[in-house]
């Protein structure tokens, strides 16, 4: 057959072989030190606008409750009825309330109660749900089962209900109690019913984890199993309980100031926000000096937006995928 001739217009370049630099392109640099999985996540994070918002609500946060005279020279606790719903002032930006506190120095003191609770909360919850789920997702069998409907029968549990309850019973035996004392209750009371969610989020990364090469590798070189679950599995397995984490923490702050609006959470000598919140529901029947209760409440959903940020975040940093789909 005869060679096929291009028509006008129709020609083809094809460039030389010493042009097209393929090998340059295609080349890996073996030398070069793989990154773990968190490396390139906060490659991603640092990335994403969510992150830097949340960050920047946290971080204010955290500066609010470890200095707040950095924000306030009042004294939440001090109050005169001579200054009843007097109107915002020099360093009283939002005047005072109905027994003549400062509004914003009773928000700024009562981000410490709520947000130790939180903090405090998620610690325990985290603690419990991944021990059980590591161990139960682990070990399988008989273990797995006990853990398993354990968590199922706790988890059948409305979170709010039970705390209510517990801490109900709890201030009958104990009605005299200190700031630490009730921070404490109310932390059990909350992640006693909370830590089948990371049970169950633990229990199936490990599942998944454990049966990978990596494993398998460590095992065949003499790796116990407890050193396997510590060193390899664990450590593999935290990126969805992290993710609920963070924004666990916002649900047990929203949950200690529903639990202080209804007289049951922190005492009412314990400055927080659920407390003034409560202090507060007269007014809005009334229609009137409703900034006693906005101020706080805009706090309080600062904070819980921040955290719910904070999780979107690490949520597509660790799983770029869920972002995609």
């Amino acid at each position: 057959m005869s060679e096929a001739t291009s028509r006008p217009g129709q020609e083809r370049f094809v460039a030389p072989i010493e042009e097209t630099p393929l090998r340059d392109i295609d080349v890996v640099d073996v030398s070069a030190v793989p990154e773990s999985q968190w490396k390139e996540a906060w490659k991603r994070l640092r990335r994403s606008p969510l992150f830097w918002l949340s960050a920047v609500i946290i971080t204010v946060l955290a500066v609010m409750v470890s200095f707040p005279t950095l924000f306030t020279s009042a004294d939440p606790n001090q109050a005169s009825l001579g200054n009843q719903f007097a109107p915002p002032s020099d360093g009283h930006p939002f005047g005072y309330n109905f027994q003549g506190a400062d509004i914003w120095a009773r928000t700024v003191y009562g981000a410490r109660a709520s947000v130790a609770v939180g903090v405090l909360a998620t610690l325990v919850t985290l603690l419990l749900g991944m021990i059980t789920g590591a161990l139960a997702g682990f070990y399988g069998g008989i273990v797995d089962t006990l853990l398993s409907r354990l968590s199922d029968i706790f988890f059948s549990i409305p979170l709010l209900l039970a705390a209510i309850v517990v801490i109900s019973v709890i201030n009958n035996i104990f009605p005299n109690r200190g700031f630490w004392s009730s921070v404490f209750i109310v932390v059990m009371a909350l992640s006693l019913f909370a830590w089948p969610q990371i049970t169950r989020q633990m229990r199936g990364a490990v599942l998944e984890v454990k049966n990978l090469e990596f494993v398998d590798a460590a095992t065949a070189i003499g790796a116990s199993k407890l050193t396997n679950l510590r060193r390899h599995i664990v450590p593999n397995a935290l990126s969805p309980v992290i993710v609920s984490a963070t924004i666990l923490l916002g649900i047990f702050i929203v949950s200690e100031s529903a639990l202080s609006f209804l007289g049951l959470g922190l005492p009412q000598n314990i400055v927080s926000w659920g407390n003034d919140l409560s202090d507060a529901q007269t007014l809005v029947r009334s229609g009137q000096h409703l900034v006693v209760m906005w101020v706080p409440a805009t706090a309080l959903a600062i904070t819980v937006l921040g955290f719910v940020l904070l999780g979107e975040a690490v949520r597509e940093a660790l799983d770029p995928k869920a972002k995609k789909s």
